[in-house]
Protein backbone atom coordinates (compact mmCIF):
# COMPACT_ATOMS: atom_id res chain seq x y z
CA UNK A 1 0.00 0.00 0.00
CA UNK A 2 1.52 3.22 -1.01
CA UNK A 3 2.28 5.72 1.92
CA UNK A 4 1.88 9.58 1.38
CA UNK A 5 2.49 12.03 4.04
CA UNK A 6 0.81 15.76 3.75
CA UNK A 7 2.69 18.43 6.02
CA UNK A 8 -0.15 21.03 7.10
CA UNK A 9 -3.11 18.74 6.90
CA UNK A 10 -4.84 19.91 10.13
CA UNK A 11 -7.00 22.34 7.79
CA UNK A 12 -7.99 23.67 4.74
CA UNK A 13 -6.61 22.51 1.68
CA UNK A 14 -3.98 20.27 3.59
CA UNK A 15 -7.12 18.57 5.03
CA UNK A 16 -9.25 18.07 2.07
CA UNK A 17 -5.83 16.09 0.42
CA UNK A 18 -5.66 13.75 3.23
CA UNK A 19 -9.33 13.03 3.48
CA UNK A 20 -9.21 12.27 -0.46
CA UNK A 21 -6.23 10.10 -0.34
CA UNK A 22 -7.65 7.82 2.23
CA UNK A 23 -11.13 7.83 0.39
CA UNK A 24 -8.50 6.14 -2.37
CA UNK A 25 -6.76 4.12 -0.31
CA UNK A 26 -3.20 5.41 0.52
CA UNK A 27 -1.68 5.44 3.94
CA UNK A 28 -1.22 8.49 5.42
CA UNK A 29 1.09 10.48 7.76
CA UNK A 30 -0.57 14.08 8.67
CA UNK A 31 1.02 16.90 10.53
CA UNK A 32 0.39 20.31 11.62
CA UNK A 33 1.50 22.84 13.59
CA UNK A 34 -1.40 21.77 16.39
CA UNK A 35 -3.57 19.05 17.25
CA UNK A 36 -6.62 18.92 14.52
CA UNK A 37 -9.68 16.96 16.21
CA UNK A 38 -10.80 16.24 12.70
CA UNK A 39 -7.38 14.19 12.08
CA UNK A 40 -8.06 12.46 15.04
CA UNK A 41 -11.72 12.00 14.04
CA UNK A 42 -10.46 10.44 10.73
CA UNK A 43 -7.97 8.38 12.03
CA UNK A 44 -10.60 6.45 14.42
CA UNK A 45 -12.80 6.01 11.06
CA UNK A 46 -9.37 4.67 9.06
CA UNK A 47 -8.33 2.39 11.51
CA UNK A 48 -4.41 1.79 10.85
CA UNK A 49 -4.40 4.21 7.49
CA UNK A 50 -3.93 7.37 8.97
CA UNK A 51 -0.73 8.43 11.45
CA UNK A 52 -1.10 12.05 12.74
CA UNK A 53 1.58 14.16 14.70
CA UNK A 54 2.39 17.92 15.36
CA UNK A 55 5.50 19.02 13.44
CA UNK A 56 6.67 22.84 12.78
CA UNK A 57 8.33 21.91 9.05
CA UNK A 58 10.46 24.96 9.87
CA UNK A 59 12.17 23.23 12.61
CA UNK A 60 14.34 20.65 10.77
CA UNK A 61 14.63 18.36 14.15
CA UNK A 62 11.08 17.92 14.12
CA UNK A 63 11.09 17.43 10.49
CA UNK A 64 13.37 14.52 11.03
CA UNK A 65 11.36 13.41 13.82
CA UNK A 66 8.25 13.33 12.14
CA UNK A 67 9.98 11.18 9.18
CA UNK A 68 11.37 8.98 10.91
CA UNK A 69 8.06 7.85 13.18
CA UNK A 70 6.06 8.07 10.09
CA UNK A 71 8.45 5.78 8.29
CA UNK A 72 8.60 3.77 11.06
CA UNK A 73 4.58 3.67 11.42
CA UNK A 74 4.69 2.44 7.83
CA UNK A 75 6.79 -0.30 8.10
CA UNK A 76 7.69 -2.47 4.53
CA UNK A 77 5.32 0.85 2.78
CA UNK A 78 8.23 3.24 3.39
CA UNK A 79 7.06 6.40 1.79
CA UNK A 80 6.08 6.55 -1.56
CA UNK A 81 4.63 10.17 -1.98
CA UNK A 82 5.32 13.78 0.05
CA UNK A 83 2.92 16.70 -0.29
CA UNK A 84 4.73 20.22 0.94
CA UNK A 85 1.77 21.59 1.77
CA UNK A 86 2.20 23.34 4.73
CA UNK A 87 2.30 27.43 4.08
CA UNK A 88 1.32 30.83 5.52
CA UNK A 89 0.37 34.16 4.20
CA UNK A 90 1.12 37.66 5.51
CA UNK A 91 -0.13 40.89 3.92
CA UNK A 92 1.31 44.10 4.02
CA UNK A 93 3.39 46.82 1.82
CA UNK A 94 7.05 45.60 1.96
CA UNK A 95 8.62 48.95 2.60
CA UNK A 96 6.68 48.54 6.41
CA UNK A 97 6.31 44.88 6.88
CA UNK A 98 8.56 43.59 9.56
CA UNK A 99 11.64 41.87 8.22
CA UNK A 100 10.78 39.33 10.92
CA UNK A 101 7.23 38.29 9.32
CA UNK A 102 9.11 37.88 5.73
CA UNK A 103 11.39 35.67 7.24
CA UNK A 104 8.75 33.54 9.46
CA UNK A 105 7.04 33.07 5.78
CA UNK A 106 10.39 32.00 4.02
CA UNK A 107 11.21 29.64 6.93
CA UNK A 108 7.85 28.20 6.36
CA UNK A 109 6.81 27.79 2.94
CA UNK A 110 10.43 27.53 1.24
CA UNK A 111 12.57 25.88 3.90
CA UNK A 112 10.04 24.10 5.48
CA UNK A 113 9.58 22.36 1.59
CA UNK A 114 12.90 22.02 1.86
CA UNK A 115 13.64 19.69 4.84
CA UNK A 116 10.41 17.50 4.19
CA UNK A 117 12.35 17.20 0.69
CA UNK A 118 15.02 15.86 1.73
CA UNK A 119 13.70 13.84 4.86
CA UNK A 120 11.34 12.24 1.92
CA UNK A 121 14.42 11.63 -0.04
CA UNK A 122 16.16 9.86 2.09
CA UNK A 123 13.47 6.41 2.21
CA UNK A 124 12.43 7.26 -1.44
CA UNK A 125 16.13 6.62 -2.51
CA UNK A 126 16.20 3.66 -1.32
CA UNK A 127 13.35 2.09 -2.98
CA UNK A 128 13.44 0.58 -6.66
CA UNK A 129 9.65 2.00 -7.30
CA UNK A 130 10.46 5.52 -7.05
CA UNK A 131 8.62 8.08 -5.57
CA UNK A 132 5.88 11.40 -6.07
CA UNK A 133 6.95 15.10 -4.38
CA UNK A 134 4.18 17.35 -4.91
CA UNK A 135 4.61 21.25 -3.76
CA UNK A 136 1.58 23.12 -3.28
CA UNK A 137 2.62 26.49 -4.97
CA UNK A 138 0.93 29.48 -5.96
CA UNK A 139 -0.11 31.52 -8.83
CA UNK A 140 1.42 34.41 -6.65
CA UNK A 141 4.81 32.79 -7.24
CA UNK A 142 4.64 33.87 -11.22
CA UNK A 143 2.06 36.87 -11.23
CA UNK A 144 2.54 38.61 -8.09
CA UNK A 145 0.73 40.74 -6.12
CA UNK A 146 0.55 44.38 -4.27
CA UNK A 147 1.59 43.19 -0.30
CA UNK A 148 2.58 39.64 -0.43
CA UNK A 149 5.73 40.00 -1.59
CA UNK A 150 7.60 37.31 0.60
CA UNK A 151 4.98 35.33 -0.05
CA UNK A 152 5.16 35.24 -3.78
CA UNK A 153 9.08 34.92 -3.45
CA UNK A 154 9.03 31.99 -0.78
CA UNK A 155 6.46 30.50 -3.84
CA UNK A 156 8.59 31.37 -6.40
CA UNK A 157 11.35 29.34 -4.86
CA UNK A 158 9.14 26.42 -4.15
CA UNK A 159 8.66 26.86 -8.32
CA UNK A 160 12.74 26.72 -8.29
CA UNK A 161 13.12 23.72 -6.25
CA UNK A 162 10.49 21.75 -8.35
CA UNK A 163 12.63 21.89 -11.30
CA UNK A 164 16.09 21.64 -9.72
CA UNK A 165 14.86 18.66 -7.83
CA UNK A 166 12.94 16.99 -10.58
CA UNK A 167 16.42 16.52 -12.28
CA UNK A 168 18.56 15.78 -9.68
CA UNK A 169 16.18 12.51 -8.81
CA UNK A 170 14.72 11.41 -12.07
CA UNK A 171 16.65 9.02 -12.70
CA UNK A 172 15.53 6.96 -9.71
CA UNK A 173 11.81 7.15 -11.16
CA UNK A 174 11.31 10.19 -8.58
CA UNK A 175 8.79 12.80 -9.98
CA UNK A 176 8.84 16.10 -8.55
CA UNK A 177 5.61 18.76 -9.56
CA UNK A 178 3.96 21.96 -8.31
CA UNK A 179 0.59 22.72 -7.94
CA UNK A 180 -0.56 26.43 -8.41
CA UNK A 181 -3.44 27.15 -7.45
CA UNK A 182 -5.11 30.14 -7.74
CA UNK A 183 -7.03 32.80 -5.26
CA UNK A 184 -8.49 30.90 -2.83
CA UNK A 185 -10.54 31.25 0.57
CA UNK A 186 -8.43 29.04 2.60
CA UNK A 187 -4.64 30.57 1.62
CA UNK A 188 -4.14 33.79 0.42
CA UNK A 189 -7.27 35.62 -0.14
CA UNK A 190 -8.02 35.55 3.68
CA UNK A 191 -6.46 38.80 4.05
CA UNK A 192 -8.19 40.53 0.47
CA UNK A 193 -11.51 42.77 1.38
CA UNK A 194 -14.74 42.27 -0.58
CA UNK A 195 -13.93 44.58 -3.37
CA UNK A 196 -10.58 43.08 -3.98
CA UNK A 197 -11.88 39.60 -3.94
CA UNK A 198 -15.04 40.70 -6.33
CA UNK A 199 -12.07 42.04 -8.38
CA UNK A 200 -10.38 38.96 -8.72
CA UNK A 201 -13.84 37.11 -9.85
CA UNK A 202 -14.16 39.54 -12.17
CA UNK A 203 -10.98 38.74 -13.83
CA UNK A 204 -11.49 35.22 -13.80
CA UNK A 205 -12.78 33.64 -16.77
CA UNK A 206 -14.31 31.15 -15.40
CA UNK A 207 -15.53 33.56 -12.87
CA UNK A 208 -15.00 32.01 -9.58
CA UNK A 209 -12.41 31.87 -7.03
CA UNK A 210 -10.21 28.57 -6.77
CA UNK A 211 -11.62 25.56 -3.96
CA UNK A 212 -9.90 22.13 -2.51
CA UNK A 213 -12.41 20.18 -4.93
CA UNK A 214 -10.35 21.71 -7.84
CA UNK A 215 -6.98 20.75 -6.83
CA UNK A 216 -7.58 17.19 -5.24
CA UNK A 217 -8.11 15.71 -8.52
CA UNK A 218 -4.84 16.62 -10.11
CA UNK A 219 -2.81 15.80 -6.99
CA UNK A 220 -4.53 12.86 -6.86
CA UNK A 221 -2.90 12.25 -11.16
CA UNK A 222 -0.10 13.50 -10.59
CA UNK A 223 0.52 10.11 -7.48
CA UNK A 224 -1.35 8.19 -9.83
CA UNK A 225 0.97 5.72 -12.28
CA UNK A 226 -0.52 7.81 -15.06
CA UNK A 227 1.49 10.59 -14.26
CA UNK A 228 4.92 8.69 -14.15
CA UNK A 229 6.44 10.78 -17.08
CA UNK A 230 5.29 14.02 -15.50
CA UNK A 231 8.14 15.77 -13.76
CA UNK A 232 9.37 19.09 -12.99
CA UNK A 233 6.15 20.85 -14.06
CA UNK A 234 3.73 23.61 -12.17
CA UNK A 235 0.10 22.76 -13.11
CA UNK A 236 -1.45 26.09 -12.39
CA UNK A 237 -4.95 25.69 -11.37
CA UNK A 238 -6.59 29.33 -11.59
CA UNK A 239 -9.80 29.30 -13.47
CA UNK A 240 -8.18 31.32 -15.90
CA UNK A 241 -7.16 33.83 -14.52
CA UNK A 242 -3.08 33.49 -15.40
CA UNK A 243 -4.15 33.68 -18.72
Amino acid sequence: MRHVIVTGGTRGLGLEIVRALLKEGYRVSACGRKESAELQTLAKEHDGKLFTAQCSVEDEQQVDRFFHDAASWAGDDGIFGLVNNAGIAKEGILATFPNVESRKILEVNLFGALYCARAALRYMLTHPRGGRIINISSIIGSRGYTGLAAYSASKAGLDGLTRSLAREVGARKITVNSIAPGYMLTEMSASLNKSQLEQIVRRTPLGRLAEAADVVPALLFLLSDGAALITGQTLIIDGGITV
